[in-house]
């Protein structure tokens, strides 16, 4: 079934046209409101065709019909732990050393396979739209965005929190400014240069400990691997990621979880929070090198 959208047209839009109305109130792109245009009935006027052009009065009610999709990726059940979904949105907790998209090196072991065979279970198909991917490594909260409006309406407006576990010891809180490059564009590697694009890391430590810490990290920016190769830069590699210097002796994987996301619903303006507790791996890590810690 397609996905509608109705918007009232409030006072303050009287008169004026109907691309200003959608821009205003439903934050249409440009790219969607081309997409609506060439689909029959994609934008309406009180149930009639209308043109984005012609103007409109107060109350009157635009109608956006989304298009059908469908998915292109092969559905395979795979477990998941479904922290919310609705018309808009499906979160997911995922666990860690599941890829998020079908690659050479993974072909059906992707949490892309898991959603498609989900959502066909229900009848329904979306193309997968991760607002904000997480690397294969790193566990944690994941927004899918079951519509292309949906999509365009989270880029880049999740504001994310992790726990990570950087060797050595951290103390209180700190900022890490430094740019991220990509040295070999044939290889997932990235290094801190000043040749890269601006990456900011704030952190505040919640156990500090002689081997390794459990900070708290806020991303300011979404660079690819900024946590990890901001604490590396430092001589802290994160423990079990190999990539950048982390050790394996405790933990297998890069000791890196999304703890939680914040965001404005797409369509509501609703405000959400989403979160997912610290997995058993990075916990037992905790215990044994730190000590009890208990999430506030």
């Amino acid at each position: 079934m397609r996905r509608t959208l109705q918007y009232v047209v409030p006072p303050e839009y009287d008169g004026r046209k109907v691309l200003q109305v959608l821009r205003g109130i439903a934050g249409l792109s440009s790219r969607m409101m081309i997409t609506l245009k060439n689909i029959p009935g994609g934008i309406t006027l009180n149930a009639e065709h209308i043109r984005t052009i012609d103007r409109v009065r107060a109350g009157d009610v635009l109608t956006l019909t989304l298009p059908e999709e469908e998915c292109g990726i092969e559905p395979i059940p795979i477990p998941l732990e479904i922290l919310y979904e609705d018309a808009d949105l499906l979160v997911i907790d995922k666990p860690a050393n599941l890829a998020m998209h079908p690659t050479h090196n993974h072909q059906g072991d992707t949490l892309a396979n898991g959603v498609a065979a989900y959502l066909a279970g229900k009848g329904e198909s979306a193309v997968f739209r991760a607002v904000g991917r997480l690397d294969k490594c790193t566990s944690g909260v994941v927004i899918c965005a079951k519509n292309a409006f949906s999509a365009a309406a989270l880029g880049g407006k999740l504001k994310k929190t992790y726990l990570a576990l950087p060797s050595g010891h951290f103390e209180g809180s700190g900022t890490i400014d430094k740019k991220i490059y990509r040295p070999d564009p044939m290889k997932t590697l990235r290094a801190v240069g000043e040749e890269g694009d601006d990456a900011v890391t704030d952190w505040l430590s919640l156990r500090p400990g002689k081997i390794c810490s459990l900070v708290r990290v806020m991303p300011r920016t979404g660079r690819t691997h900024q946590i990890r190769v901001h604490f590396a830069s430092l001589g802290a590699p994160l423990m079990g990621d190999e990539m950048y210097g982390g050790g394996r002796e405790y933990i297998s994987r890069a000791a890196l979880h999304c703890e939680e996301v914040r965001l404005a619903h797409p369509v509501t303006g609703e405000e959400l929070r989403f979160s997912a507790p610290m997995p058993e791996d990075m916990r037992s890590v905790v215990r044994e090198l730190i000590g009890e810690w208990q999430a506030s």
